[in-house]
């Protein structure tokens, strides 16, 4: 329904808690070379418990290739200097949400090849600089998946007949 893409990811746990977080969302995940770990990092897989096989994972050399694979959606890139909340966006199936390395951001370069793309923000208290990745991937993905009513889910309001009754639950 939507993609993820990290670009130069650095920490190996957030990546690892952004993985489990896509295979519970359904969401597709791009990571964008260079990573700041390898794919079979202990403290990866360690964040990412189980899901790797559950999970969408797609590496690719840089933001152009990356682009190619997923195609013609909207795309947005996550910036603390953006004007516009993310929450103040109507998202729809197909849409791709940016984030740049936990410590730099989004590069020139890397905007420019992810064009046309929209900067959003999440907002926060006056002098804080940034949110954690992971909890900012989850803030974005649980929202847009919110708007869609959480297609695909399981649990209170799901369409799936794999949703538990009250009498189930307090078994």
């Amino acid at each position: 329904m939507f993609d993820v893409v990290l670009v130069a990811p650095e920490i190996a746990t957030n990546t690892g808690n952004i993985i489990r977080l896509c295979a519970n969302a359904g969401v597709r995940l791009h990571l964008v070379e260079p990573l700041g770990f390898t794919m079979d990092d202990t403290s990866l897989k360690r964040a990412g418990l189980d899901y790797h096989d559950l999970a969408s994972v797609s590496v690719h050399l840089d933001t152009a290739a990356a682009v190619d694979r997923i195609g013609a959606g909207r795309r947005f890139a996550l910036s603390s200097r953006a004007k516009r909340r993310f929450d103040e966006v109507a998202f729809e199936a197909g849409d791709v949400f940016v984030f740049g390395a936990e410590r730099a951001g989004l590069k020139g370069e890397q905007v420019a090849a992810l064009e046309p793309i929209v900067p959003l923000a999440i907002p926060m208290r006056p002098g804080n600089r940034s949110l954690n990745l992971a909890n900012a991937v989850a803030i974005v993905v649980y929202e847009a998946w919110r708007q869609h009513r959480f297609a695909g889910a399981a649990g209170p309001g799901a369409t799936t007949s794999e949703t538990l009754t009250t009498r189930e639950f307090d078994r």
